[in-house]
């Protein structure tokens, strides 16, 4: 069974472009992978910013945890597993400032463990999530997707690549503000594409 991860990040429950293209995508998704199991992950719902506690029992090795800092990361574990366990990650990401949002960056420091989603070599480090897909649903006003102002599409493909996740990309939906028809249009021709690109994979895969 196929199993799908989205995050979104928009600070607007309603009217987000984000959230409404990362639905569309997430439906084209189970409509070729049938039995797909979907979590949706709200970033927003008060992830909280790591802290100082966090961080001491984030480097606590842990079969030396005390139960108050098992507590401190119970959160970060379970958004690790979701990570873990997803064969494709679906990300609605807004620019907000150029960058992406708060939620979003918290998100991020949850799950960027060491040990767990990359590990430290003697060659770097090296991310431990390989073999998945994802997908950046990348919507702004007016900031241009991969532009010089844009710094959330290549932190997110930084991320992503840092832990193991290389396949990766990029659904845009920019310059909202003045030209809402032609982006959105845009948008929805890559999630046409993507469906007929993961029906071939998912039939070569029967095949073989």
């Amino acid at each position: 069974m196929t199993k799908i991860l989205s995050v979104q990040a928009s600070a607007r429950a309603a009217g987000s472009f984000s959230r409404r293209l990362s639905a569309d995508l997430v439906d084209t998704l189970r409509a070729v992978y049938g039995d797909a199991e979907i979590t949706e992950r709200e970033a927003t719902a008060a992830l909280p910013l790591i802290d100082e506690h966090w961080l001491s029992a984030n480097w606590t090795p842990k079969a030396d945890r005390t139960v108050e800092q098992a507590k401190a990361l119970a959160l970060s574990e379970q958004l690790v597993t979701e990570l873990k366990e997803a064969d494709i990650l679906v990300v609605g990401a807004p620019i907000y400032n150029f960058s992406i949002p708060g939620s979003l960056k918290a998100w991020i420091d949850l799950v960027c463990r060491a040990g767990e989603t990359f590990r430290y070599t003697d060659a770097g480090p090296e991310g431990l999530l390989s073999g998945k897909k994802a997908y950046i649903v990348v919507t702004s006003g007016g900031v241009p997707v991969d532009s010089v102002v844009d710094f959330a599409t290549p932190h997110l493909r930084q991320v992503l690549n840092f832990i193991g996740i290389d396949d990766v990309e990029i659904v845009a939906a920019d310059g909202l503000v003045n030209s809402e028809d032609e982006s959105l249009a845009k948008a929805n021709e890559a999630i046409r594409r993507i469906a007929d690109k993961e029906t071939a994979s998912a039939k070569n895969a029967f095949a073989a």
